[in-house]
């Protein structure tokens, strides 16, 4: 794949249905081995909610990658310290986008002076947090709508000079 094709820029409210698409398609394939399809049902259950989606386009610092205008890659900082999202496209795993997008994200966080990072990562997810800087603080189990579903409350700390 070519890198250089690859734009990254912050979301605006034209980008909502791809948005959703992406996080759905996403979670649906990339993370079937390590959640149930009961698990998987719920996780994506918040797409049914657009509302939620427009309110993080709006409030978050929220970046698209694209590739020849197809949007591959989505990642997002709220406004605290907390990455909120963070997904690559099925089609587009283990090509570079996840570090692209993180890293402009935690480039964001350092201009804003934010000295440590936190997410809630899924198990599929761990090992590239981890890759890139994060501990475990503790695995959690959520239930929502009756269903469990464990991820891990990860942080990183960051320092002004920092950058990958």
């Amino acid at each position: 794949m070519d890198n250089f094709r690859t734009s990254i820029r912050v979301s605006n409210l034209n980008d909502l249905a791809d948005i959703i698409k992406l996080f759905k398609e996403t979670i649906a394939v990339v993370c079937k081995d390590d959640y149930s399809p009961e698990q998987l049902k719920v996780w994506t259950s918040s797409t049914e909610n657009p509302d939620r989606w427009i309110d993080k386009i709006k409030s978050h610092y929220l970046l698209v990658a694209e590739l020849d205008k197809e949007l591959i890659g989505i990642a997002s900082l709220d406004n605290r310290d907390y990455i909120d999202l963070l997904f690559v496209h099925k089609d587009y795993q283990r090509k570079g986008i996840a570090n692209r997008l993180y890293s402009e994200i935690e480039n964001e966080a350092i201009k804003r002076k934010i000295t440590s990072l936190y997410a809630d990562v899924s198990i599929t997810a761990k090992l590239f947090f981890q890759k890139i800087g994060y501990e475990i603080l503790k695995e959690q189990k959520n239930n929502k709508e009756g269903v469990e579903i464990i991820n891990y409350k990860m942080k990183k700390q960051l320092s002004n000079s920092n950058s990958l």
